[in-house]
């Protein structure tokens, strides 16, 4: 799968003082997207919890550009840029409309539920990436 999107209606909740999307909040959107991608490819979380797996975030990059307000309407695409070993790499754009607000990238590992790694399965895979904003 090259990549995949999902929309995020931003909620009051979400915001601060200025009624700007509280930087935290795009780890949220990420981990959404993420879930929604291995939905997409036919597995759910809960799949990956049934075969004996945990998918952990070991590593967070995140760019900010633009701000996101209240009831914005924002486009979160997700792509597998590498998995290797027991890490995947995720790449994300989130943008409105046409501009690009985050971009960013997680390195989730995979771990047995007794917490040792151990390598990523193969039906998890999926690669590609984003090139670098101009």
């Amino acid at each position: 799968m090259e990549s995949h999107k999902i929309e995020i209606r931003v909620r009051y909740q979400e915001t601060d003082g200025q009624g700007i999307v509280h930087h935290a909040n795009y780890l949220n959107y990420f981990e959404k997207a993420r879930i929604e991608y291995l939905r997409s490819m036919g597995i759910s979380y809960r799949d990956v919890e049934e075969a004996g797996l945990m998918l952990v975030v070991a590593e967070v990059e995140l760019r900010y550009f633009l701000p996101a307000y209240f009831d914005d309407l924002l486009q979160v695409e997700t792509r597998v840029v590498s998995t290797k070993g027991a890490a995947i790499i995720h790449a994300y754009k989130i943008t409105r409309d046409e501009e690009l607000l985050v971009q960013g990238t997680t390195r989730v590992g995979c771990l047995t539920n007794e917490g040792k790694v151990t390598r990523v399965p193969k039906w998890l895979g999926g690669r590609g990436g984003f090139p670098s904003p101009s």
